[in-house]
């Protein structure tokens, strides 16, 4: 008897009930074209400004699920270069941010290119760039290749008490598979692009065809088709960022759904108020951007000086914790003195305002 939905007879001829899936679909839809139109009366510098946001949470969060914290500066900074835009405070990247950043900007900037074998290499070799992942080596740019006595598994728990959540198929067969996957991909035009990002997104994760990151990889895949569906290049709402909310769910119900029949119906079901939920999620962002906005706007004829403006659009971008004087002179590379005039200066200026508490702890934020 077939234990994962790989194993099934018909495989991949995936089933669903067309009547289950009618309102996700008009929701999901009725939410998109509301939120692409709202943005599109933006303009292009809060488009702009908003696609650089929604990126950075989308890195961010797409490694976030797999436990890697990354530098929200230098993802900011590293997409910032790589969309051409000049924004203030960028600081130097390493090479796995630089990665996962560029896998991103080119699954979204060029969705309308076919998805190929070479493709998904490069985005798993900009995703590994020393060949490693943590301290293990790993083949990079090509298919897993681990022998059949040592299947492919997720697992979780301590070491010798691990469970066993999915095992992948085995590695001889993921030529031709993943040569039906991107047929598919590239040449299915029926489907509603919603619910088929959504199978996109189950049918690579079954298949895991890398020895690591593909849950990263299938993230980008299924941006790709949104971005198609939504017919721009500008991105307004991170699917990841909501699956990292939703991440006991997610992987309750890949696992459900992996053990289970042909019959997907409940998978399409939860994707898709998944990304209702991130549509309605992109108020967040809407609502950062169009504060950041409003205060250079508010402050056009007010004088800034360089580190001014570098920590102002750092504290707008939604800066991690409190800002002190420590603070304010390592981001700027000034001295405590320094940095202690520059927010004085801010103060008198109505920009800044400090905390009751006074002293060596002393903090300060944006006046309203």
């Amino acid at each position: 008897m077939a234990k994962y939905i790989h194993q099934q007879a018909g495989w991949p001829s995936f089933l669903w009930e067309q009547d289950a899936l009618a309102r996700p679909l008009a929701d999901v839809r009725h939410r998109q074209g509301r939120l692409l139109g709202r943005m599109e009366a933006l303009g292009f510098e809060l488009q702009s400004e908003a696609t650089l946001q929604t990126l950075t949470m989308d890195v961010l969060k797409s490694s976030e699920i797999e436990g890697e914290l990354l530098n929200r500066d230098q993802v900011r900074s590293s997409i910032a270069r790589r969309l051409g835009m000049d924004v203030a405070g960028r600081v130097p990247s390493d090479r796995n941010v630089d990665g996962i950043v560029e896998m991103m900007v080119d699954a979204t900037r060029n969705y309308n290119v076919p998805l190929t074998r070479e493709r998904l290499f490069g985005w798993h070799s900009a995703l590994f760039p020393t060949a490693r992942s943590g301290l293990r080596k790993i083949t990079v740019g090509a298919w897993r290749n681990n022998p059949d006595d040592d299947p492919m598994q997720v697992l979780s728990g301590p070491m010798g008490r691990e469970k066993v959540h999915f095992e992948a198929p085995r590695s001889g067969i993921l030529n031709s598979e993943m040569k039906k996957y991107l047929t598919w991909f590239n040449n299915e035009k029926k489907l509603d692009l919603a619910a088929k990002a959504a199978i996109a997104h189950l049918w690579f994760v079954t298949l895991h065809p890398f020895e690591d990151g593909n849950g990263r990889i299938a993230r980008a895949i299924t941006d790709m088709l949104l971005a198609v569906s939504d017919g721009t290049r500008q991105r307004f709402y991170s699917m990841s960022a909501q699956i990292c909310k939703e991440r006991n769910d997610y992987y309750s119900i890949l696992e459900t759904t992996q053990r289970g029949s042909l019959d997907i119906t409940a998978w399409l079901i939860w994707f898709l108020g998944c990304l209702d939920r991130a549509f309605a999620s992109t108020e967040e962002i809407l609502s950062l951007v169009l504060k950041k906005a409003k205060f250079w706007e508010t402050h056009a004829k007010t004088m800034f000086n360089d580190r001014h403006i570098s920590v102002l659009n750092r504290l707008l971008d939604g800066f991690d914790g409190k800002l002190s004087t420590s603070k304010w002179a390592k981001m700027t590379k000034c001295s405590q003195d320094t940095a202690l005039r520059d927010i004085q200066d801010l103060i008198h200026k109505d920009v800044l305002k400090q905390e009751p508490s006074g002293g060596r702890s002393t903090r300060y934020f944006l006046a309203d």
